[in-house]
């Protein structure tokens, strides 16, 4: 599955650090600057929105693709007007393996959010490309194999969001 995956980056962040920059420079994303060049109709990953992302949100994705916000926390609530003409959608509960926030519940990086979403809609093959360009990568997927796979195969977000019941505060570092 060819799904386009677009990245709004407010440039806030350590360009040494920041995984959203290194997935542009290898081609793996398309990265903006403006909120007006987010494609719309897409679904994005909001960590505020009220609907998890599940395989039910696969068609959307297919066809107008999948947004990851790459700005602090502080700024996030900024994108507010954009999210009418998107499909917002939140992260089930998964443990980070990045560098900067390693067995810290839900504060992942944007690829790991990104190959998160990728997971979950069904395109493993898609997450594990994007985690390959980090040392750290693949232990994001073994550190949370058990819960993305109940997600994927969840069939709606009531489901995604009941499965993730059973992984809460059940860290394996």
């Amino acid at each position: 599955m060819l799904m386009k995956i677009t990245v709004y980056n407010t440039r806030e962040c350590d360009p040494r650090k920041c995984t959203a920059l290194r997935l542009r420079k290898l081609g793996r994303v398309h990265m903006v600057f403006r909120q007006s060049d987010i494609p719309r109709g897409a679904v994005l990953l909001d960590p505020f929105a009220e609907k998890a992302i599940s395989r039910e949100d696969l068609e959307t994705a297919g066809r107008r693709g999948l947004v990851a916000l790459d700005c602090s926390w502080k700024k996030i609530e900024q994108i507010e007007r954009v999210k009418r003409w998107l499909e917002p959608r939140s992260l089930p509960y998964l443990i980070a393996a990045n560098p900067t926030h390693y067995g810290r519940p839900t504060i992942l990086s944007t690829a790991e959010a990104l190959a998160a979403a990728l997971f979950i809609l069904g395109d493993t093959s898609a997450a594990a490309k994007i985690l390959g360009d980090f040392k750290w990568g693949p232990v994001f997927l073994d550190l949370n194999r058990e819960p993305l796979e109940a997600y994927a195969n969840a069939a709606n977000s009531s489901d995604v969001v009941a499965a993730q019941q059973q992984f809460m505060g059940r860290e394996k570092i």
